[in-house]
């Protein structure tokens, strides 16, 4: 499966809008193009945050996908409104799994309010090619035994975009893992040293608190 990571920064007290919007009018649609709304969250202590996880079949498929929502009456007809409450919309990964991929579980129905106790927390890792075996020999082993497993493995996807008018981040190699805590108070991370001489850059960790209908609870 091929997978966007999309974060984006919003105007200040703006987010719930985003979100009220985004599930009322953005998740059936899309599906019905033939992608995937795996989760949508709320970055959590980073108040004008959203992040999402978008899921295709293939890199074909998520032209197609894109090209007919996109051209499509539902965003037109909402596409002023979800610009309003944002300032970027381009920090974007594109990815395909590794391995299990996201969960999902069934999402409630539309005008559902309440969000699940979880919390999920998203490792970025920069890295060289051949990081995803070494993770899946020498670091899952280590989480596991923490209790920290991971229940998702993503690594650059490095196609070209075949939907330009939507800006991906280039120029990175990166594997992405995401553990989930259910009660959120649960969250907690694992020393790895062993990654000390595996990563380009400093990790980024996301701790991502579920929306009402996202699908990742």
């Amino acid at each position: 499966m091929i997978y966007e990571l999309r974060q984006y920064t919003l105007l200040p007290g703006r987010r719930d809008t985003l979100i009220e919007l985004f599930e009322r009018e953005f998740v059936e649609t899309q599906e019905a193009v033939g992608m995937r709304v795996t989760g949508t969250f709320r970055v959590q202590d980073a108040p004008d945050r959203f992040a999402w996880l978008r899921a295709y079949p293939s890199m074909p498929a998520r032209k197609d996908a894109l090209e007919a929502f996109y051209g499509g009456p539902v965003w037109r007809a909402n596409r002023d409104a979800a610009n309003a409450t944002m300032i970027d919309s381009d920090d974007v990964l594109l990815l395909h799994s590794v391995g299990a991929e996201p969960p999902a579980w069934e999402r409630p129905p539309a005008g559902a309010t309440e969000p699940p106790p979880s919390l999920y927390a998203a490792t970025i890792y920069h890295v060289e090619d051949g990081f995803s075996a070494f993770f899946a020999r020498e670091v899952a082993p280590v989480l596991a035994e923490a209790g920290v497993p991971p229940v998702a493995c993503l690594e650059t996807e490095h196609s070209e975009n075949n939907f330009p008018r939507l800006p991906i981040r280039t120029g990175e190699n990166v594997f992405v893992w995401f553990a989930r805590f259910d009660p959120a108070g649960e969250e907690r991370e694992v020393d790895l040293p062993m990654l000390k001489e595996r990563l380009t850059a400093a990790p980024e960790r996301l701790l991502l608190r579920p929306t009402a209908r996202s699908a990742m609870r």
